[in-house]
């Protein structure tokens, strides 16, 4: 009788917690919609060309942290140059590296040291050297020598050192859009009754697509299978998840790869925390509370456009390693703000956000886990339920591919990125195999954050191991 009364109890938090979820994420699937439709309108009428002439466009750097990156470095900072923007600096930090990042980059752009009095107005290691080119041409490129100290340590070196009035924190690996700072400012200078303080725009995943002089020429599917199913996850994630976090006023996470901050804002909270692995994260949560405990009016926007390509992990060694730390950075992030949890104080952001990302990101893998153990050990007493059990997982996968389809078709039809049928029928067809090859990995690696988290009590970022891009030469 008790073990009936225990199962009934299981079965129905787990069918209550999967209905929950469900209903959570086809509700954000609607209002990314309409605010992908919305933006993409906007941005069809959209002068951005105005803002390159414009005498009240702001100073931006970009700051770039860089760690053993010889095999692209050359090619990313030639990218970054390029960029499409009136009044900006490019600020590249080598972390320390072991390799000849910094050897290569000295060479390729005839760079010497300069003499340079640094304002620590953020704490980060030791800045060996600044170095600037002898040619006029790149009179806009600083490179900074520094102790090895990490990205979060790296970023606020770039802060100390950099001009402009705002900064995007970029992965020096990844390839930005010409138009990108363009498309990242418009919100700071259109905004007049609250103060943006960050913007971020998708990420997309450029292996296997055609890169020359650190420019995307052509778009394409990625060749591997694993890739492939990261590519579905961005859109999910960013299209069908921020866009609509940020229509609410509740986006707790601006990308590393991509974003764009109000340095007087980021320096007034002291800057990235150095002893998380989730510093992306952290920094948005800390200066929303920041400027809700200033009780100033402010936003955090996101941009729809695929501003930024980057390398995804071909391996699942590689990615494991990746998602490893970004659970621990997520679970860093909700306890050093656990103060926000369903505290009115800070709005949508305390009441929504916050436990959103608790119940929903943090507990979904383990909840998930947990079910799979339990009917596993219902099956071995031999009381298994066995049509809820099929009806359960029926609903999962049906809801999983939907999700998926209707990501990368909405994606297809607003910003048109993959041009042949057989590309999108490709993402598709991967998106029906997701569920069993690439997601019980997602769920895996998650588990083994939180273990490295709470019982190994690890805190480093783990060895990422770049091939430079897996792309196809022009």
């Amino acid at each position: 009788m008790i073990v009936r009364i225990l199962k009934a109890i299981v079965e129905n938090v787990i069918l209550l917690y999967s209905v929950s979820i469900y209903s959570i994420y086809f509700i954000l699937a609607i209002l990314s919609a309409i605010e992908l439709r919305k933006k993409y309108f906007m941005g069809k009428v959209a002068n951005y060309d105005a803002i390159l002439s414009s005498p009240f466009a702001p100073s931006i750097s970009v700051v770039a942290p860089a760690y053993n990156e010889s095999l692209t470095i050359v090619e990313n900072v030639k990218a970054l140059l390029a960029l499409y923007y009136p009044n900006f600096e490019i600020v590249v930090i080598n972390d320390g590296s072991k390799d000849d990042t910094l050897e290569k980059v000295i060479a390729a752009f005839d760079l010497e040291m300069a003499p340079y009095v640094v304002d620590y107005k953020i704490q980060c290691a030791e800045i060996r050297g600044v170095y600037k080119s002898k040619k006029k041409s790149f009179n806009n490129l600083t490179i900074i020598d520094k102790v090895n100290g990490g990205k979060a340590d790296a970023l606020n070196a770039g802060i100390n050192i950099s001009k402009g009035d705002y900064f995007i924190s970029i992965d020096v690996d990844s390839i930005i859009d010409p138009y990108a700072l363009q498309k990242l400012v418009k919100p700071f200078m259109e905004e007049t009754d609250r103060r943006i303080i960050a913007t971020g725009g998708v990420i997309r995943i450029a292996n296997s697509c055609v890169i020359k002089d650190g420019q995307l020429i052509e778009i394409n599917v990625p060749d591997k299978f694993l890739p492939r199913c990261q590519v579905i996850e961005y859109n999910r994630a960013f299209l069908m998840g921020r866009l609509a976090w940020s229509r609410m006023d509740g986006l707790l996470l601006i990308s590393g790869a991509l974003g764009l901050f109000d340095k007087e804002i980021v320096i007034n909270c002291g800057g990235y925390f150095p002893k998380t692995v989730g510093e992306d994260m952290e920094l948005v949560v800390r200066m929303r509370k920041y400027m809700t405990d200033k009780r100033e009016k402010y936003g955090v926007v996101y941009i729809p456009d695929p501003l930024c390509w980057t390398e995804a992990p071909t391996s699942y060694k590689i990615l494991g390693r990746q998602r490893n730390r970004w659970t621990r950075g997520t679970i860093d992030t909700l306890f050093m703000h656990w103060n926000i949890f369903f505290n009115p104080k800070y709005g949508f952001m305390g009441v929504i956000s916050h436990p959103f990302w608790v119940f929903f990101e943090w507990l979904a893998p383990i909840v998930e886990f947990g079910g799979f153990i339990y009917f596993i050990l219902i099956a071995i007493l031999g009381q298994p339920n066995w049509p809820f059990f099929f009806v359960l997982l029926f609903f999962m996968y049906f809801f999983s591919i939907s999700f998926s389809t209707y990501a990368i078709l909405y994606d297809h039809l607003t910003f048109h990125r993959y041009k042949k049928r057989r590309m999108i029928a490709k993402l598709v067809l991967t998106a029906w195999l997701e569920p069993f090859f690439f997601h019980p990995f997602i769920v895996y690696w998650a588990l083994s954050g939180n273990f490295d988290y709470f019982i190994r009590k690890k805190s480093g970022w783990g060895q990422m191991t770049r091939g430079g891009f897996e792309i196809k030469k022009a």
